[in-house]
Parts: C-alpha cells; sequence; structure tokens
C-alpha cells in the first residue's frame, strides 16, 4: 500500500464529499427516507457516498471496499478492506446540529490503520498521515495540498478526575451506569464519530458505547485515535476491537486513553 497516495486520496475525497454534504445541509430542505432498519438515509448520504465510492475504487481497485450504503458489500468476507460511512450522524445532518462526519479508514489484518473523520459544519479534519501518525489540519482545506497540521495525542489522565464524551443522540441508563464506575470530574456529548477524535486530541479522556454500531460507524475514528496513542476495547473483555467481524456489527466498547483503568461490563 502506498500510504502517502492514500492519505492524499482520502483527505480529498473526504472534503469533496464534505462541500457536497454541506450544499444540501443548507437548503432550504431536503428529503430523508428510512432504511430496512428503520434508521434514516438522505440523499447527502447517498450523493457523498457514491462520490467517495467512485474515487476510491478508481484509485485502489484492488482494495475491498465496505460501504454503509450499499448492502451489497455487507456480505464480503474480508481482513483487509477500506470502509466507509459517508455521513455519520445523519440524525445530527437532520436536526442541523453539526455534529456529523465524512469517514474513510483502511483496516489491515482487521484492524484500521489509517483514516480520516471529516466535520463539515465544525471546520474539524483529522487524519492520520502516511507514518500512521495523526493529526489535525487547520486552514482553508484545499483539496490538493494539505495546510498546517498539528500531530495529536491523547491525554495523560488524572484518574480521580475523568473527562468523558459520550453519544448525543444514543445515551441511555446503561451508559451513564457504566460513566458513574469511574471518578468523572465533566462530561460532554458528542455526535459521530467525532467522540473519537476528542479522545484522540486529549479534549477527553474515555468514550463509552453501551450499544449497536457498525464497523463503517467506528473504523475511521478508531484508526485516528489509534494514530494518537489510543485504545479501542471490547467492554466485554477489554480485548482490542477488531474488524471484518461477519456483518460488520461491532459489540460494545470502549474508546480511551492507555492511562485510563478500564472496567468491563
Amino acid at each position: 500500500m502506498n500510504y502517502e497516495e492514500l492519505t492524499q486520496t482520502m483527505r480529498r475525497l473526504a472534503l469533496e464529499a464534505g462541500d457536497t454534504i454541506m450544499q444540501i445541509y443548507n437548503a432550504d430542505d431536503f428529503e430523508v427516507r428510512s432504511k430496512s432498519d428503520d434508521s434514516p438515509v438522505t440523499v447527502a448520504d447517498e450523493a457523498a457516498d457514491a462520490l467517495i465510492s467512485a474515487g476510491l475504487r478508481a484509485t485502489f481497485p484492488d482494495i475491498a471496499l465496505i460501504t454503509e450504503e450499499q448492502a451489497d458489500t455487507h456480505d464480503l468476507d474480508v481482513r483487509d478492506f477500506l470502509i466507509v460511512d459517508p455521513l455519520d450522524g445523519t440524525k445530527e445532518f437532520i436536526n442541523r446540529r453539526g455534529d456529523f462526519t465524512v469517514n474513510i479508514a483502511l483496516v489491515e489484518n482487521g484492524v484500521p490503520t489509517r483514516g480520516v473523520v471529516y466535520a463539515p459544519a465544525k471546520g474539524r479534519l483529522f487524519y492520520t498521515d502516511a507514518n500512521g501518525q495523526s493529526v489535525e489540519e487547520s486552514g482553508a482545506f484545499d483539496k490538493t495540498t494539505a495546510g498546517a497540521t498539528t500531530p495529536i495525542h491523547v491525554s495523560n489522565p488524572d484518574l480521580d478526575a475523568l473527562m468523558v464524551v459520550a453519544s448525543k443522540s444514543h445515551r441511555d441508563q446503561a451508559t451513564d451506569d457504566y460513566i458513574n464506575r469511574y471518578s468523572v470530574k465533566d462530561s460532554k456529548s458528542a455526535g459521530s464519530s467525532l467522540k473519537f477524535c476528542l479522545v484522540a486530541t486529549g479534549e477527553a479522556d474515555f468514550y463509552p458505547r453501551l450499544g449497536r454500531t457498525m464497523e463503517w460507524d467506528t473504523a475511521a475514528g478508531h484508526a485516528v485515535l489509534n494514530g494518537a496513542g489510543g485504545r479501542v476495547l471490547r467492554l466485554e473483555d477489554l480485548q482490542p476491537l477488531t474488524y471484518g467481524k461477519p456483518g460488520f456489527g461491532n459489540p460494545f466498547f470502549v474508546a480511551s486513553a492507555p492511562g485510563v483503568d478500564l472496567v468491563p461490563v
């Protein structure tokens, strides 16, 4: 794999998809439909998916591609693949809350090794560079030339005063009960894969998810967190969350800085 080409391609496609999404987001109205699992989908999801999928297949035709919006990719049995959630946080998008992201990742031998997370409404762009170090880019986000980047790294947490980030749309009593097992100083809520990025930058120490997610929801954020020195573990046994599982569904998990003394469910 040419990681330099991969980084440039994923970054460019995420920015182009973000432009497409924001054009629809800023329109007076847009259609919302329900998929077979009753989750919402919009024309923005589909337009972004078409753009990203075409770009990845053109540049990396020999690598399997898994994407949320193409059900025929969900039956593949693979350990090395590209995986896309073109608009993570569709509910945030529909409610115009801004916490939605474009997500593209590379999984190698079941591990997310490279990824990009772009939050176009927030103006935040996170990705792994060619060496696997995670960075946040600032500036105008030119499509062809990267702007100034800052390496990001997880926190050195104070175990008596932890900062937790939890889902904005999916927080429930089970999540609160789990959080209450820690000495938490404060908590914040965020939508979509931004929660991984807040742990990756040290803005939060850990993020528990006691609810259903799919691999396309988590892979890019997981890659960014890995590249910032963090980890994502299954809550049942605190072993690493792996990818390429049948059906691409995830168990409950927790994303954290290594310094957090985690407890299983």
